[in-house]
């Protein structure tokens, strides 16, 4: 039989009127769900939305409004099921390619709270920014160390190489001895490069294509328009324009886009010009080259400058485009790229390709920016940390550091991985081959202790966390005076309290990996500039252990950023076919990507700019028609994206707007994470805002805690911690063993249904309802 929110969409557009006066309005959590399984009924309406996005009620529902009735059991319930906007189509799996530049994005987010710091909070977001262009060069660079240096300039300019791949022979230089020119039209230096340069730029085009494609989905949609001005004291959240970064994002769009031409057009210039300036060159390329030069040079500099000039403006709904810089910028760029390739395909008598293209100088140095950026990054956070400390943010205010850190060295993995696994299938034996840079060698081999430093931080977590459970076991048995002791039960419900503190501690974690990457990259970038060699050759001539060790590492690192890099588009092409696969991966991009596009353009976009101004939009227009309470009930990640939906409200409608979060990482990550918008004054804020808030959490959840908000009057937000299991052992009500729950199924606990009627209860009780128009939209 056909599922009601199956009907084609002519269906529920004559929905009926609502007299309701009770409503709640559910939002799921990470991972999707389906809105069968939120309202518990196979029979379910759509009754405003799309495909991507849309609200559902029970068929029945829809029928007893209609009719004029309260349906029995509570309020009307509605689920708001926004799944399909991160873990939609097998497309979605390309955005895996993306993930260091959705965490560098994250980074701009998680600056510490400081009020009155405006100059040093611009200037925390302008050292994002440059961070996060960086790593858009870093990306296009490794393309054109694959397809300019090892395809076209290495293994195209060896005849052993080419003898390996016959697609390469129409490149292939004449064999020495030969007549001049018997090496066929494409054999110069040049244009081999010029033609290799096809696939760097073909990726800078998909990026800008899926950003622009993203933009107009997600950036366009307008959130509510306030009824009052915003006061300038509240949390950035509740801001007009915060869900609004259409403008921004277009901006950066064309910054990066054009650094990205820019990068191809250098590459493919560089070694042309280094051959022309050479004692007795051409006059004319020199002169050309000289100003191809200033000419990059200066739109580099426009493009960064591009980035530096502003960030975002959330006190208002800004819908201008800066055209010049979306359009004139990346196309201006473009030009450029193609005055390279004509320069670089011009005919050179004498030029040979040998060694490798200048990639050690090009990645040192952008490694030397990126871990300059990270250290004022994090000289700037801790300063505003200082201003106005938080004892519960994650590493003391310097998470934003961190993760800007950890973007830039999985971006280098990448890169390295990338370089290598290309390197190893053009020359299997690695003796026909200068390689790829030197730097992405020793890049590699700093995996090896890396590795080994998070076993041995995995093998303390386990170990903290057995303690842990055997001492969480005498409190489970102190919980339940007088019933028959089940050792195996006990064990279990002390394990899943234990393992669900894990949380807990991922600031320690995240402190030994920034610390040990900052250390392992310092070294990997000295050593490869002071012995321009890879470790196992620099360590040629030491002691045979430290030759050992070397070697190891650097075999060990190459094999392993090379199986990494495998798996990563393994991964990727599983999510395309797999649904189970993409919704895993679905659920990273849900806590990912939350945040707006404020630092990258091209990291997956931010599903909150949709599911946000839905939100609000359903709240407002139903309780204004109505007049009735409503119940805004969000589980996980849902309870983020309703405490961020009731920041947008107009004041008269949130006084008519209760808020019930159960499995809320609202303080527990998004409070210690990001304090600038979810610590304790944002938080203290919003239930000053909205009429009553209610939370519900458990001892074994891994995900969800308390908020920690304690109200001036009425109850506190923060149930006590839920029992979970219900039962310990077998009850008349309970004559199977009851599961323990954890993260899920938050209203099969009795409390829910009460503290939801207590809610409802606060919400001025005995309002009258709206008299049924037919022609009222849903």
């Amino acid at each position: 039989m056909e599922r009601a929110h199956e009907r084609p969409a002519g269906r529920h557009a004559d929905r009926p009127a609502e007299p309701e006066t009770d409503l709640e309005l559910l939002v799921h959590g990470v991972g999707g769900t389906t809105p069968e399984k939120m309202l518990g009924d196979p029979r379910t309406v759509r009754i405003t939305g799309d495909d991507t996005a849309a609200v559902f009620r029970r068929a029945e529902d829809t029928a007893t409004a209609g009719a004029g009735r309260e349906p029995p059991g509570g309020p009307v319930q509605e689920a708001y099921v926004w799944c399909n906007l991160t873990s939609g189509d097998g497309s979605r799996a390309l955005w895996l390619l993306l993930l260091p530049f959705m965490i560098v994005n994250l980074a701009h987010w998680m600056r510490p709270a400081a009020a009155g710091r405006r100059r040093t909070v611009r200037f925390y977001g302008l050292l994002v920014r440059l961070t996060a262009l960086t790593l858009t060069v870093l990306l296009v660079a490794a393309a054109c160390e694959v397809a300019l240096d090892l395809a076209a300039w290495q293994c195209a300019g060896a005849p052993a190489c080419v003898r390996r791949h016959s697609w390469l022979r129409f490149l292939a230089p004449a064999a020495p001895g030969g007549p001049a020119g018997s090496g066929g039209w494409w054999s110069e230096p040049g244009r081999r490069l010029a033609l290799a340069a096809a696939l760097p730029t073909a990726l800078t085009g998909l990026l800008w294509y899926l950003s622009h494609r993203t933009w107009s989905a997600y950036e366009s949609h307008r959130p509510l328009s306030p009824d009052s001005e915003p006061d300038p004291d509240a949390s950035a959240l509740a801001r007009p324009g915060f869900w609004y970064g259409r403008r921004l994002v277009a901006r950066l769009r064309g910054a990066h886009t054009a650094a990205g031409l820019l990068t191809v057009a250098a590459a493919v210039a560089a070694p042309a010009v280094r051959f022309d300036l050479r004692p007795g060159g051409p006059a004319l390329l020199d002169a050309l080259g000289r100003l191809l030069t200033a000419a990059l040079l200066a739109s580099a500099v426009a493009a960064v400058a591009v980035v530096c000039r502003r960030g975002r403006s959330e006190n208002r709904l800004d819908q201008r485009i800066d055209r010049h810089v979306v359009r004139r910028l990346p196309l201006g760029a473009l030009a450029l790229l193609l005055l390279a390739l004509l320069y670089a395909g011009w005919s050179r008598p004498g030029w040979r390709s040998a060694g490798r293209l200048p990639g050690d100088p090009a990645f040192g140095a952008l490694m030397l920016a990126q871990g300059l950026l990270v250290i004022a990054l994090a000289a700037v956070a801790g300063a505003l940390h200082r201003r106005c400390p938080d004892p519960r943010a994650g590493m003391r205010g310097l998470g934003g550091p961190a993760v800007a850190l950890l973007a830039c060295a999985l971006g280098g993995v990448i890169s390295a991985g990338l370089a290598q696994r290309v390197a190893d299938w053009l020359d299997g034996t690695r003796a026909l081959l200068p390689g790829p840079p030197v730097l992405l060698t020793w890049q590699a081999s700093a995996i090896p202790p890396l590795l080994l430093v998070l076993v041995l931080l995995a093998a303390r977590l386990a170990l903290s966390t057995a303690r842990l459970a055997r001492a969480e076991r005498v409190r489970v048995r102190r919980e339940h005076p007088g019933e028959p002791e089940d050792p195996s039960r006990t064990r279990a419900i002390a394990h899943a309290r234990a393992v669900a503190t894990l949380t807990d501690r991922a600031p320690l974690v995240l402190a030994v990996l920034t610390a040990t990457t900052l250390l392992l990259g310092a070294g990997a970038l000295s050593g490869a500039l002071a012995t321009r060699t890879t470790p196992g050759g620099a360590a040629g001539h030491t002691h045979h252990l430290v030759q050992a060790v070397a070697g190891t590492s650097q075999a060990l690192g190459s094999w392993l950023v090379g199986l990494g890099f495998l798996l990563f588009v393994t991964w990727g092409r599983r999510a395309y076919r797999d649904a189970s696969a993409r919704r895993t991966i679905g659920i990273l991009w849900d806590v990912g990507t939350f945040w707006p596009r404020a630092a990258h353009p091209f990291a997956p976009p931010c599903y909150a700019e949709r599911a946000v101004p839905d939100l609000t939009w359903r709240m407002a227009t139903w309780t204004r028609r109505t007049e009735g309470r409503l119940v805004l009930s969000g589980h996980s990640q849902g309870s983020v994206l309703a405490a961020a939906a009731a920041w947008q409200l107009p004041p008269s409608v949130r006084g008519r707007v209760a808020l019930l979060t159960y499995g809320s990482p609202l303080e527990r990550l998004y409070g210690r994470w990001f304090p600038a918008h979810f610590g304790p004054p944002a938080l203290a804020a919003l239930h000053h805002d909205i009429a009553c808030w209610r939370n519900l959490h458990r001892p074994t959840d891994p995900i969800g805690g308390p908020v920690r908000v304690r109200g001036d009057t009425g109850p506190e937000v923060d149930h006590p911690p839920l029992r979970d299991p219900l039962v310990y052992g077998r009850t008349p009500e309970h004559p199977l063993p009851a599961p323990i729950l954890g993260h899920s199924d938050y209203q099969a606990d009795p409390v829910f249904t009460r503290e939801r009627a207590l809610l409802l209860s606060r919400l001025c009780p005995g309002l009258p309802g709206q008299r049924p128009d037919p022609d009222a939209a849903g």
